[in-house]
């Protein structure tokens, strides 16, 4: 038996709150409530919708029923469901891809989750209380030129990353979800609360959720593809090796449901959090690292109460990044366990891997935005892309049916299609999108 077999989550819900703390990550919080508001608002949000319904649920479903149904890591579960359909063991570079690309996201994501745990405590000790704007966006490029600073606040993130992970399945990752998950949301209705009252409400809501078709053009069309994408952690075997640990028989596609539209939720929730505060003090709304820890900083500066809801606001995206980051080095940690390793060296080495992968972001640039670029752009696209083709192509139509828990009829037939068709299509626009390739060409006619 393989040794993934005996392990489970302790509940349904756990493995919901696991897997949505693996989707809810930065992205959620400073790209997808700015994109949203850049790209239409309503407009975006329903066609984002349509393609998280089209591409990000139906292979996420694949994904969940290739580890339930192999009861293994990434790599070991694509081989053995390869080799009962009478497939090549070529397959089980899919699972390696994704492990591979999950620890490699590490290397450059726990540098910015630093970044977020430094606010944290700069915000908790009031520095930024009645700060000048200048001398705020001083701090963040002083941060940002202070190798020994990300060094310490990085170091940090690894080793919660890594004890989480150290601890198990249950007693670690399942307990640190079943606090953080409920956690993240009361601070985030908290913040919602005090944007309410304190910030220019009706202005976020108008940046937000607005339809406007008028700005939703082709390129606004292929950002949302690409999110629906990525914002579910497709592609880097995090969701697969969750899925291995996925209790009894029932149905995935109920709980797929359930994981997008609480990732989705959360997003919009972010949004209503950040720009009425961007509003209500004259700011310009942006995204990345600017929105997060120069623009929001400035504006708790000026606002009563500031001091303890800047705290908690980026103690609640550091929970978002820890919840993500223990993701993505689960598939390597089980693959490990599979050939004899115990869990604690077997998370610590990884760990010290992609430390020492962050150490060497934080001193070069190129390194922090070449692991970025392949990873994003290349490798989860390429892993999403084979794993539809894989679960959809090469396993019998059987199996299929009976590893999903789904009862067939229509609902069954709606997502075999969609993951046979529509979302490969989809998946290689975001990949050929993603590497420019669609500028090039209308450059060219």
């Amino acid at each position: 038996m393989n040794q993934a077999a005996s392990i489970t989550w302790k509940s349904r819900w756990t493995f919901i709150l696991a897997a949505t703390g693996s989707a809810v990550g930065l992205g959620n919080i400073w790209k997808f409530p700015y994109i949203t508001g850049e790209n239409g608002g309503g407009a975006f949000v329903l066609v984002y919708l349509a393609c998280i319904l089209c591409i990000g649920i139906p292979v996420m479903i694949a994904e969940i029923m290739a580890g339930r149904a192999g009861r293994s890591n990434p790599i070991h579960s694509m081989l053995s469901l390869s080799r009962d359909a009478g497939g090549s063991r070529a397959w089980g570079v899919v699972g390696a891809v994704g492990m591979v690309a999950g620890l490699m996201i590490m290397m450059f994501y726990s540098v910015v989750a630093g970044w977020a745990l430094e606010y944290v405590f700069q915000s908790a000790s009031g520095s930024y209380s009645g700060a000048p704007a200048e001398e705020i966006e001083a701090h963040f490029g002083n941060l940002l030129s202070s190798d020994g600073q990300q060094f310490i606040w990085h170091s940090l993130f690894s080793l919660l990353t890594a004890s989480v992970v150290a601890a198990g399945v249950t007693r670690g990752i399942g307990k640190a979800v079943e606090i953080l998950m409920p956690l993240l949301l009361i601070f985030l209705l908290l913040l919602v609360g005090y944007s309410a009252i304190n910030g220019n409400f009706k202005a976020g809501l108008h940046f937000m959720f607005d339809t406007d078709f008028s700005r939703l053009s082709g390129n606004a069309v292929l950002i949302a593809m690409g999110h629906a994408f990525f914002t579910l952690s497709l592609g880097m075997g995090a969701i697969m090796a969750y899925g291995a640990y996925f209790p009894g028989h029932a149905s995935i596609g109920k709980t797929v449901l359930t994981i997008a539209a609480l990732d989705t939720g959360i997003a919009l929730m972010a949004g209503m959090a950040m720009f009425p505060l961007v509003f209500a003090n004259d700011l310009t709304p942006g995204q990345g690292p600017g929105l997060m820890f120069v623009t929001l900083p400035i504006a708790f500066s000026n606002m009563s109460g500031g001091v303890f809801f800047g705290s908690l606001f980026f103690a609640l995206v550091s929970i978002a990044a820890l919840s993500s980051s223990i993701s993505l080095i689960e598939p390597g940690v089980a693959w490990m366990e599979k050939r004899g390793w115990r869990r604690v060296p077997s998370t610590f080495l990884l760990g010290g891997i992609a430390w020492a992968g962050g150490v060497a972001s934080i001193h070069y640039g190129a390194v922090f935005d070449a692991l970025d670029y392949l990873t994003a752009n290349i490798m989860l696209p390429i892993g999403g892309l084979l794993i539809a083709l894989f679960v959809s192509w090469r396993l019998p139509r059987k199996v299929v049916l009976d590893e999903t828990g789904m009862k067939g009829g229509p609902a069954f037939a709606a997502w075999y299609w969609l993951l046979r068709y529509i979302a490969p299509i989809g998946i290689l626009i975001v990949f050929l999108h993603s590497l420019g390739l669609f500028s090039a060409l209308g450059a060219l006619f």
